[in-house]
C-alpha cells in the first residue's frame, strides 16, 4: 500500500496474519535469545501454547483455522477423504471446504483481502482482491489470481512449495538449500504485497516451516547432525517475522500462528497392516492399491493420520458390521487400539476420540469413527498394500503434534487461556470490528 493507504482516516481497524506452518511454541519460547522478534511480539503483545484439532493434519487444520470450524462443518477431514457411499477416495481442495472462511465474511462486510500461501485454497477463489493458492496447488500458472500476479511472483523465482523429495537424501545441504530459496521467495511476496496492496486482512502462509520440521526436528531436540542448520533457518524466519512486522501501519494488529505442534519421530506406524495383521481388515486381491480392493469381510480400515472406519451396514457399500454392532465393535477397536506397543515397549496411543466428540455438522456423513492421537515419537500412516511391515523408519525424523501450537499477538487486551485452532478466525473478526454471531463458530474471540 502507498502512503495514501497508509494514512487513509476510516478508522477500520486492520490483521496481517503470518502462519507458521507447523511451528511447536516450545521452540520458540525456549529460545528467545535466537530468535529476538518472536519475543517481542510475546512481551509486547500476547503469546501461547494453543491447541491444534482432532486430526492434527494440515489438509484439515487450514479449513478449520481459517473457519473458526470442526471438520463436521468445513467437511474435511484429512489429505485423502472418502466420498459418501462409495469406497472411491478423493484429495480435499478449496471446493471442497463447505464453510465461510474468514477472508469470505471480511469481502462480505465490504472491506478487502490479501490471501498469500494458504493450504487446501487451490484453485483460487476470485472473491478477494488477490489470491496465490498454496499446498496443493499444481504450479503457479493457475494457483494466482488476478493472472498478473503470476508474472511478478515468477520474477521472484516464487514456488508454491519446498521439494520434499530432496529431503529423502542422506546429506540434507540440497533440501536446507531449497528451503532457503523458498522462504526466501515467500518474503519477497509478503513484503510486496504488504506494501502495494489497498487490505483490510493480509493473510500469509510459510509452509517451508513444516517442511523442515519433517526432516530436521529430531537434529533440534537430540542435537542431531543438522541442529545448527535447523536453528539457523528457524532464524531466518524470526529476520522475516521481525521486517513484516515493520512493514506494518500502526493500525494492523499482527497474528503469528501455526496449526499444529511438532515433536521428533521414532517410529511411523502403518495401521492398516496392523489392522490386516489382527484380523480387523483383509483385501479381494493379492495386489491391493486403494480402499476399493478391501474384502466384504473387513470390518474396519484406516486414513491418514490415525483415522479408523468400521465397515459399516448402510454407509459403506459392502458393510459387515450392523447398526446393532457398532457401539461393541468400536470399543473393542478402541481397546486394542489403547493396547498397542511399538518396537520400543512405549505405548502408541496417546488417546483415542470417538466421532461424536470430535466431529459435529452437515458434513460429518464421512467422518472416522474413531481418531487415534498419537504419543510422541509414533507417526500414523495408513496405505493399502499388502506386504508392509507394521513399524518402520524413513527419512522422515518429525512429526505432527496436537500440542504445543503457536499463537502469537501483537495485542496486550488478548487472552490465551485453553485457546484452540477455532478461536483465531472469531478473533481476527474482533480485531477488525466485523460483526458475527458467536453460534457462528467452534471457537470464541479471545480479545
Amino acid at each position: 500500500m502507498g502512503l495514501f493507504d497508509r494514512l487513509r482516516g476510516d478508522g477500520a481497524p486492520r490483521v496481517a496474519f503470518i502462519g507458521v506452518d507447523g511451528v511447536p511454541y516450545s521452540l520458540l519460547s525456549e529460545n528467545e535469545d535466537l530468535f529476538p522478534n518472536f519475543a517481542a511480539l510475546a512481551d509486547e503483545g500476547t503469546a501461547g501454547e494453543i491447541s491444534s484439532i482432532v486430526p492434527p493434519e494440515s489438509s484439515a487444520c487450514w479449513p478449520s483455522l481459517t473457519t473458526g470450524m470442526n471438520p463436521g462443518e468445513t467437511g474435511v477431514y484429512g489429505f485423502q477423504d472418502r466420498e459418501v457411499g462409495t469406497y472411491d477416495t478423493y484429495v480435499p481442495m478449496g471446493r471442497e471446504v463447505q464453510a465461510d472462511r474468514v477472508w469470505d465474511r471480511i469481502q462480505e462486510a465490504g472491506r478487502q483481502a490479501t490471501v498469500m500461501n494458504v493450504p487446501v485454497t487451490f484453485p483460487p477463489q476470485r472473491n478477494v482482491q488477490r489470491m496465490v493458492s498454496g499446498f496443493l496447488s499444481p504450479g503457479l500458472d493457475k494457483a494466482a489470481y488476478p493472472d498478473d500476479v503470476r508474472d511478478h511472483l515468477e520474477s521472484l523465482d516464487y514456488r508454491i512449495d519446498v521439494n520434499p523429495k530432496l529431503g529423502h537424501q542422506e546429506d540434507k545441504a540440497e533440501f536446507i538449500e531449497d528451503a532457503h530459496a523458498t522462504v526466501d521467495a515467500r518474503f519477497e511476496a509478503f513484503k510486496h504485497y504488504i506494501e502495494e496492496d489497498d487490505w483490510d486482512l493480509f493473510f500469509g502462509v510459510f509452509m517451508t516451516t513444516d517442511r523442515v520440521n519433517h526432516f530436521l526436528f529430531k537434529d533440534y531436540e537430540h542435537d542431531g547432525d543438522y541442529k545448527d542448520e535447523f536453528l539457523e533457518f528457524y532464524q531466518k524466519i524470526d529476520d522475516y517475522i521481525g521486517r513484516l512486522r515493520e512493514l506494518l501501519p500502526e493500525d494492523v494488529t499482527m497474528i503469528v500462528a501455526s496449526d499444529h505442534g511438532f515433536t521428533s519421530l521414532d517410529y511411523e506406524v502403518h495401521f492398516n497392516a496392523w489392522l490386516q495383521e489382527e484380523g480387523w481388515l483383509s483385501f479381494n486381491t493379492d495386489s491391493p492399491e486403494e480402499l476399493g480392493d478391501i474384502a466384504d469381510d473387513t470390518t474396519a480400515y484406516s486414513f491418514i493420520p490415525g483415522r479408523f472406519y468400521l465397515n459399516l451396514e448402510g454407509r459403506e457399500p459392502r458393510g459387515s458390521v450392523s447398526e446393532e454392532e457398532y457401539d461393541e465393535v468400536r470399543d473393542q477397536l478402541k481397546a486394542d487400539l489403547e493396547a498397542l506397543e511399538g518396537p520400543n515397549g512405549n505405548k502408541v496411543v496417546d488417546r483415542v476420540v470417538e466421532k461424536e466428540a470430535a466431529f459435529r455438522g452437515d458434513h460429518d456423513d464421512i467422518a472416522p469413527d474413531l481418531v487415534v492421537i498419537p504419543n510422541n515419537g509414533f507417526d500414523l500412516k495408513s496405505g493399502f498394500k499388502a506386504d508392509s511391515d507394521i513399524f518402520t523408519t524413513g527419512p522422515r525424523n518429525g512429526m505432527h503434534s496436537f500440542d504445543n501450537t503457536s499463537l502469537y499477538v501483537d495485542d496486550a487486551d488478548v487472552t490465551i487461556d485453553d485457546a484452540d485452532l477455532f478461536d483465531i478466525t472469531p478473533t481476527i473478526l474482533e480485531l477488525m470490528d466485523i460483526e458475527y454471531s458467536r453460534g457462528d463458530f467452534d471457537g470464541a474471540s479471545l480479545v
